[in-house]
C-alpha cells in the first residue's frame, strides 16, 4: 500500500480532475449498464404471465422503490392498452438505449483516462532522469551503469505495463462491484448477506496466491538489470574482448545470466496467469451456491424473492464475476509492477549529497585565490586525501604528480563539488564552496578529461555544449585556438558532422582538441586539465599541448600529468604520495630537493 501511494503522487492533484470525471463517467456508464441488466425482469414476468400490475403511480423521487414502482406503472398501462408484446417491444427499446448510453460513458471514461496514464510515464520517466542529474558522483561509482538503464528503462515500461494500466481498473472495477452489490441487496437483502461472506473468502486465496509474486519480480528485475550491464560492458568493451579472444567467455556468461532470469520470469508468469482461471473458477462456484441457496429459498416459499426477481438476481451477480476478474488480474499485474515500482523508487528517494546551500553566498566572479584547508576525503571506509593544504592564487597554474591512486583526481574533483570533502575545507575567495551554488560554482570552472567526454551529436552541439546561445563564429574561433578547425573543415558536413558514440569517429586527439574548444569556448576563469596528453601520439599531444598553452593564458589552471614533461614551466607542481602533499616547488626546486620527484622525473627520462 505504501508503494501504490507513492505512484500516486504522480496522479494527485495533477490529474485530480481527470480522475473526477473519469469517476462521473464510469457512474453513469454502471448505471445505465444496471438498468439494461435489470430490465430482465419485468421482461420474464411477462414471458411467465406473472408480472405485477400496477393501477396507479406514485410521486416521483430519488428512491429505488418510486422508481420502481412507477416503471411498472407505465409498463402495465402499454400491457392494458397495446398488449405484451408491444410491452416487450419497449422494453428491448430501452435495453438497447440503455446499452447506448453505457458504451458511450464509458467510451469517455477511457478517453480522458488516457491523458493520466500517458502522463504518469512521462513525469516518472522525467522525475528519474532528473533525479540521475541531481545525484552525487559516488553513486554512480557504486551502482552497475546498465541497472540504471534498466530501471530506467525496463522497469518503467514494466510499471507502466503492470500498474498505470491498472489504474483505470483499480478506480472503475470497484465501483462497479459496489453498485451492483447495493443493487443485489435491493433485490434480496437476504441472499445478499450470503453473497458479502463468500466474496471477501474468494478475495482472500487470491490476494493469498499473489503475495510472493512481488518478491519474484524483484529479483527478475534485478538478474535483468545484470544482463543490460553485460551488454553494456559487451559494447564498451569490445576491442579489448576481440583482441583477448574472450568471445567464449563472454557469451557463456550471458547464457548463464539470461538463463537465470528466464527461469525465474517463467515462474513469475505462471503465478500471474494464474489469475484469471482462479478468479473464473471461485467466481463460477461461489454463483453455483448462490444458485442453489436462491433456488432453495424460492421453491420452499419462505422467501418473498420470486422467480423473475431470483433470475434477475443471478444476472446482475454474474455481471460481479467480470469486474472481480479483472480486478483480480490488475491486482497480479500491480504486485509485478510494485517490484519495478520500488526499483525506480530506489533512485528517486536516492540521498542526495550534493545540495546547494538554502542561503547562498555570491559568487560572481573568481578574483584572489583558490585554498585547500586541511582537506580530507573518503568514498567508503579508507581516506585517499589525508590533511591537504593548498593555496592557488589567481593567474598560477598548479601541477599534481603522482602515482595512481594517490589523490590527484579526487583532489581536482571536489573543486566543482563532485564530491564534498569529510573533513576541512575547500575556500574560494575566502568562501566555502558549500555555501555556493552548484551553478554558479560550476559556472567559472572549465575541465578537460584524460577521456575525453563527447556526445552522439554534431561538432558544434559538442563544442557549445552547456554555453547558450553560443553563435557559429564563437565556437569556430574557440576550435581554431584549440587546433581543432583545420580537421573539422575535412570532416564531411564541417561542424555540422555527427561524431557517433563518444566520438567515435574522431582519433584521441581530435577528440581531445573538441575538449578543450568546448572549455574555450565557455571561458571560465578557473581550468582543470586532468592527464589531457597522457593517452596521445606525439604529434596530438605537440597539437593538444599548444592548445592547452593559449587556453591556459591568464587563466588558473590545475594540471594533473603522467609526462612530467608537459609541467616544467608550471608555478608551482605539488608531488602527491597516498594521498599527501609529500613536496611543493617549482620544477628547479624540486630537482633540487633530490626527493620523490626527482625519483618521477629520472624515470621519465631515462624511459624517454
Amino acid at each position: 500500500m505504501k508503494k501504490i501511494k507513492s505512484l500516486l503522487r504522480y496522479v494527485f492533484p495533477k490529474y485530480t480532475k481527470y480522475i473526477v470525471w473519469h469517476s462521473i463517467f464510469i457512474i453513469f456508464s454502471i448505471i445505465f449498464s444496471l438498468f439494461s441488466f435489470t430490465m430482465a425482469i419485468p421482461f420474464l414476468g411477462i414471458l411467465f404471465d406473472n408480472q405485477p400490475l400496477v393501477t396507479e403511480p406514485v410521486a416521483w423521487g430519488v428512491s429505488m422503490e418510486s422508481i420502481s414502482h412507477n416503471f411498472n406503472y407505465f409498463l402495465s398501462t402499454i400491457i392494458q392498452n397495446e398488449g405484451k408484446i408491444q410491452a416487450l417491444w419497449i422494453i428491448s427499446v430501452f435495453v438497447v438505449i440503455a446499452v447506448l448510453f453505457k458504451t458511450g460513458f464509458f467510451y469517455l471514461a477511457r478517453f480522458v483516462m488516457i491523458r493520466v496514464r500517458t502522463g504518469i510515464i512521462v513525469d516518472l520517466r522525467n522525475a528519474v532522469y532528473r533525479k540521475l542529474l541531481k545525484l552525487h558522483m559516488g553513486f554512480f561509482t557504486n551502482e552497475r551503469k546498465g541497472d540504471i538503464i534498466s530501471r530506467m528503462t525496463n522497469d518503467v515500461n514494466e510499471v507502466e505495463f503492470s500498474i498505470v494500466q491498472s489504474i483505470e481498473i483499480l478506480f472503475k472495477e470497484p465501483m462497479t462491484i459496489i453498485i451492483y452489490v447495493a443493487a443485489l441487496i435491493y433485490l434480496s437483502p437476504e441472499l445478499s448477506v450470503f453473497m458479502l461472506i463468500l466474496l471477501p473468502l474468494t478475495g482472500l486465496i487470491i490476494g493469498r496466491v499473489g503475495k510472493s509474486l512481488r518478491k519474484k519480480s524483484v529479483v527478475a528485475q534485478d538478474k535483468l538489470g545484470g544482463l543490460i550491464s553485460i551488454i553494456e560492458e559487451t559494447l564498451s568493451g569490445m576491442r579489448v574482448i576481440k583482441v583477448f579472444n574472450a568471445q567464449n567467455r563472454m557469451n557463456d556468461k550471458f547464457i548463464s545470466n539470461n538463463e537465470s532470469y528466464n527461469r525465474v520470469i517463467t515462474r513469475i508468469w505462471r503465478r500471474r496467469d494464474l489469475a484469471s482461471p482462479l478468479s473464473e473458477f471461485l467466481g463460477t462456484l461461489v454463483v453455483v451456491i448462490i444458485m442453489w441457496y436462491g433456488g432453495r429459498m424460492v421453491l420452499s416459499g419462505t422467501s418473498e424473492l420470486t422467480s423473475q426477481d431470483f433470475i434477475g438476481y443471478l444476472i446482475v451477480f454474474s455481471q460481479i464475476i467480470n469486474p472481480a476478474k479483472t480486478f483480480s488480474n490488475a491486482y497480479y499485474n500491480i504486485q509485478k509492477g510494485l517490484a519495478s515500482a520500488e526499483r525506480i523508487d530506489f533512485i528517486i528517494q536516492a540521498e542526495q549529497k550534493i545540495k546547494n546551500p538554502d542561503d547562498p553566498k555570491t559568487f560572481s566572479d573568481f578574483n584572489e585565490k583558490i585554498e585547500y584547508r586541511n582537506v580530507s576525503f573518503k568514498y567508503v571506509d579508507d581516506f585517499v586525501l589525508k590533511n591537504v593544504n593548498l593555496t592557488i592564487p589567481k593567474g598560477q597554474t598548479v601541477a599534481l604528480v603522482g602515482q595512481s591512486g594517490s589523490g590527484k583526481s579526487t583532489m581536482v574533483d571536489l573543486l566543482p563539488r563532485l564530491h564534498d570533502v569529510n573533513e576541512g575545507q575547500i575556500l574560494i575567495d575566502g568562501l566555502d564552496v558549500r555555501s555556493i551554488l552548484t551553478h554558479d560554482l560550476r559556472e567559472k570552472m572549465g575541465i578537460v578529461n584524460q577521456e575525453p567526454i563527447l556526445f552522439n551529436d554534431t561538432i558544434f552541439n559538442n563544442i557549445a555544449f552547456g554555453i547558450e546561445g553560443a553563435t557559429q563564429e564563437q565556437v569556430v574561433e574557440a576550435a581554431k585556438i584549440a587546433n581543432a578547425h583545420e580537421f573539422i573543415e575535412a570532416t564531411p558536413d564541417g561542424y555540422d558532422t555527427v561524431i557517433g558514440d563518444r566520438g567515435s569517429k574522431l582519433s584521441g586527439g581530435q577528440r581531445q582538441r573538441i575538449s578543450i574548444a568546448r572549455a574555450i569556448l565557455a571561458n571560465p576563469p578557473i581550468l582543470i586539465l586532468d592527464e589531457a596528453t597522457s593517452a596521445l601520439d606525439t604529434e596530438s599531444e605537440r597539437l593538444v599541448q599548444e592548445a592547452i598553452t593559449r587556453v591556459m593564458k591568464n587563466r588558473t589552471s590545475i594540471i594533473i600529468a603522467h609526462r612530467l614533461s608537459t609541467i616544467v614551466h608550471a608555478d608551482v607542481i605539488c608531488v602527491m604520495q597516498e594521498g599527501e602533499i609529500v613536496e611543493q616547488g617549482s620544477h628547479e626546486q624540486l630537482l633540487a630537493l633530490n626527493g620523490v620527484y626527482k625519483k618521477l622525473y629520472d624515470l621519465q627520462t631515462f624511459a624517454e
